[in-house]
């Protein structure tokens, strides 16, 4: 694996902002029936996936990148978790569902790979540098 410079580089970022824009189209189309509690929760829950993982990597610390890659996953879990709500509200078709999980359960696996690479690396960061 080669050194990433930009976290916009970071395949699990670029997955996550892909299933940010899938959220963002279903909340458009209205898929949830006005429910603006659930639809607040998902919309912070898969934007803190590409957040914490962005925020993570440019803390410039090896320890403090593997710390939010844990929240990042910890939030592929929530928004899953608020799927099969939305699921079993009728707002998202068991397709859009299954699709959606999928994606999610992948970057979560992303990231999880990414943190067992971390914590194997000798590299510290750029803050460490200094």
């Amino acid at each position: 694996m080669s050194t990433v410079k930009r976290f916009e580089d970071l395949d699990a970022w670029k997955e996550s902002r892909l299933l940010n824009k899938k959220i963002g189209v279903l909340i458009q189309e209205k898929s949830f029936e006005n429910n603006y509690r659930l639809i607040n929760q998902i919309e912070g829950s898969s934007g803190s996936i590409m957040d914490n993982i962005a925020e993570g990597f440019e803390r410039g610390t090896r320890a403090e990148f593997i710390q939010f890659l844990g929240y990042s996953k910890g939030s592929c879990g929530e928004l899953r978790s608020q799927l099969y709500r939305a699921l079993d509200r009728n707002y998202i078709q068991l397709q859009q569902f299954e699709d959606l999980l999928k994606s999610v359960s992948r970057i979560s696996s992303m990231i999880h790979g990414l943190i067992l690479y971390l914590q194997k690396t000798k590299i510290d960061g750029l803050r460490k540098k200094i």
